[in-house]
C-alpha cells in the first residue's frame, strides 16, 4: 500500500529537458527517449537538484527511461538499447573450412542462415552517470556521446562475439587455429621445429617461438569499453574550445551484452548488486588516496610535470622549514607503509597529494583521478596542468547473468558519491532489502521508487542545524543521482 500511495503523489511522465546550445549543441540526439516513472526535485532552500529512476525494459521491448536532466545540473546520466551491427567493408574472419559443406544440410543450417544473423547486429542494453564538475559540459556531452563510442568499438568485434564457440583471431582475416590436442602446450623444442616434420621437410610449418594466448570474448568487450573512454575523452579535448565544452565529468557506465553485465568506472561513483541479500562490488572509487602510487610514479618519472612547486613524496602534514634536518615519517610511489627520512630543501614544497578522505586533492584543487574533460584545469594562480594525472582509463567488472537465478528484488545500483558520502554498501542494501518486498512485485514503478526511497534517505529532513539523516548524521548536499536496474530479466537472456 505504501508503494501505490506514493506513486499517485510523485510519479509521471516528463520530457527530457533541452540541452542548451552552449554545451555541444552541434551533437546529435542519441535516441528518442520515452520517460516513465521519473522523478526529480529540488528540496526547498537547496540549489542541488535530485534525481532517483527505475528501469524496466520488458524483454523484446526497446523502452527506457531518461534521465530528463538539465544542462544547469553537473549530474548527468543517459539510458538506451543499443544495436551494434557490423560496420560495411569491415575485415572479418575466415570462414571454417566446413562452412560450404554445413550450409547444405536440410536443416538449414550453414552460410546462408549465419549471413542472415549478422544482418540483424546484436542489441545491448546501457545506462550511464556522469558526475560533473567546474561546469556541466562534459557530463552533458559524455553523456549524448559515450554510447556512440561505445557501438563504434564494438563494431569491430561484433562478428567475432556472435560466435562464442571460437576464440578471437590474432588478427582479423586469419582463419582461427584450433587448440592442440588435449590441451597441451608446444614445448620450446617442439615450437622451434613448428610442432612436427623434421627441420627443412615440405610439411614443417612456419617457426613459431611461442604458443599464442588465448583471448576470451569478454576481454574484446572490456577492450572495446576502455577504447570509448578514451576516444570519448579526445573528442572532448579536440572540441571543448569550439563548443564551450566545461570542465570534467566521472563516468559510470553498464552494458548488458550477450548476458553479461559489464560496468566500468572512471571516477569515484559507484555500482554494486544486491542479491538474494548480499552485496556485491562492482567498483572501485579512483581518488587521489587510492591512487596515490600511480600518481607519485608519474611524478617520480616526469618531475617537470610538478612545475617546481610540488614534491611526489607523502607527508603526514606540511613539512616546515624549523624541520629541515630532523627525520620525518614520509612515503615514496614504492612503498605501501611508512619510514623516516632526513628533511631536505625540495620536501618543503607543497605535497603532490594533500589531505585525507573526501578532503584530499591533487595538487591541492582536484579530488578524482579518473574521469573525462578537465584538459585545461591548472593549479590555481599557475601554468601547472594537472590532466597529466588525471586518466580517463576506466575499471571494468564483468558480473555473467547466466550463472544466477535472479529474483525480483535483486538488482544493480549505480548512484554517484552524492549518495556513497553519507551511505553505506550495507546501508543502502538495507534500504532496498525493506524497501522493494513491501511493493507490488508487479507494479512496474517499484525500481524507481526504490531509488527515490534512497535518495530521500541521503538527503534526509531539514532540522534546526540544516539536512539530517539517521542518528542526526549531515545529509549530503552533493547532487544525487541514482538508478535500479532490476536483474530479474536477466534470467532469460542467453
Amino acid at each position: 500500500m505504501r508503494c501505490a500511495a506514493r506513486n499517485r503523489r510523485t510519479i509521471g511522465k516528463q520530457e527530457p529537458q533541452g540541452q542548451g546550445k552552449s554545451q555541444a549543441s552541434h551533437l546529435p540526439s542519441s535516441a528518442t527517449f520515452n520517460c516513465a516513472s521519473l522523478y526529480l526535485c529540488r528540496h526547498p532552500g537547496s540549489e542541488f537538484l535530485m534525481h532517483a529512476t527505475g528501469f524496466w525494459v520488458p524483454l523484446g521491448k526497446t523502452r527506457v527511461i531518461n534521465a530528463g536532466k538539465s544542462t544547469h545540473n553537473e549530474d548527468q546520466a543517459s539510458c538506451e538499447v543499443l544495436t551494434v551491427k557490423k560496420k560495411v567493408g569491415t575485415i572479418t574472419s575466415t570462414p571454417n573450412r566446413n562452412s560450404k559443406r554445413r550450409s547444405s544440410l536440410p536443416n538449414g543450417e550453414g552460410l546462408q542462415l549465419k549471413e542472415n544473423s549478422e544482418s540483424e547486429g546484436i542489441s545491448c542494453h546501457y545506462w550511464s552517470l556522469f558526475d560533473g564538475h567546474a561546469g556541466s559540459g562534459a557530463a552533458v556531452v559524455a553523456s549524448r556521446l559515450l554510447q556512440h563510442h561505445i557501438t563504434q568499438q564494438l563494431q569491430d568485434i561484433v562478428e567475432i562475439l556472435k560466435n562464442s564457440a571460437i576464440l578471437p583471431p590474432t588478427c582479423l582475416g586469419e582463419e582461427p587455429e584450433s587448440t592442440p590436442a588435449h590441451g597441451r602446450t608446444l614445448t620450446r623444442a617442439a615450437s622451434l621445429r613448428g610442432g612436427v616434420g623434421a627441420p627443412g621437410s615440405p610439411s614443417t610449418p612456419p617457426t613459431r617461438f611461442f604458443t599464442e594466448k588465448k583471448i576470451p570474448h569478454e576481454c574484446l568487450v572490456i577492450g572495446a569499453l576502455e577504447s570509448a573512454f578514451k576516444e570519448m575523452d579526445l573528442q572532448i579535448e579536440r572540441e571543448r574550445s569550439a563548443y564551450n565544452i566545461s570542465g570534467g565529468c566521472t563516468a559510470l557506465i553498464v552494458v548488458c551484452l550477450l548476458g553479461k553485465l559489464y560496468v566500468a568506472n572512471a571516477g569515484d561513483s559507484r555500482a554494486i548488486i544486491i542479491r538474494n541479500g548480499e552485496i556485491i562490488p562492482m567498483s572501485s572509487e579512483f581518488t587521489p588516496e587510492t591512487e596515490r602510487q600511480r600518481l607519485q610514479y608519474l611524478a617520480f618519472m616526469q618531475p617537470h610535470l610538478l612545475g617546481n612547486e610540488f614534491t611526489h613524496l607523502e607527508f603526514p602534514r606540511r613539512v616546515q622549514r624549523k624541520e629541515l634536518g630532523k627525520k620525518m615519517l614520509y612515503r615514496d610511489f614504492n612503498m605501501t607503509g611508512w619510514a623516516y627520512k632526513t628533511i631536505e630543501d625540495d620536501d618543503l614544497k607543497f605535497p603532490l597529494i594533500y589531505g585525507e578522505g573526501k578532503k584530499a586533492r591533487v595538487m591541492a584543487t582536484i579530488g578524482v583521478t579518473r574521469g573525462l574533460g578537465d584538459h585545461d584545469l591548472k593549479v590555481h594562480d599557475s601554468n601547472i596542468y594537472i590532466k597529466p594525472f588525471l586518466s580517463s582509463a576506466p575499471e571494468v567488472r564483468v558480473y555473467d547473468l547466466s550463472k544466477y537465478e535472479h529474483g525480483a528484488d535483486d538488482v544493480l545500483i549505480l548512484a554517484t558519491d552524492g549518495l556513497w558520502d553519507v551511505l553505506s554498501n550495507e546501508e543502502v542494501a538495507e534500504a532496498i532489502t525493506q524497501f522493494l518486498p513491501n511493493c507490488d512485485p508487479d507494479d512496474p514503478h517499484r525500481y524507481t521508487l526504490a531509488a527515490q526511497d534512497l535518495v530521500m534517505r541521503a538527503r534526509g529532513v531539514l532540522k534546526d542545524r540544516g539536512w539530517r539523516i539517521s542518528n542526526d548524521r549531515l545529509g549530503s548536499g552533493d547532487d544525487i543521482s541514482v538508478y535500479v536496474i532490476p536483474l530479474i530479466h536477466g534470467n532469460k537472456l542467453s
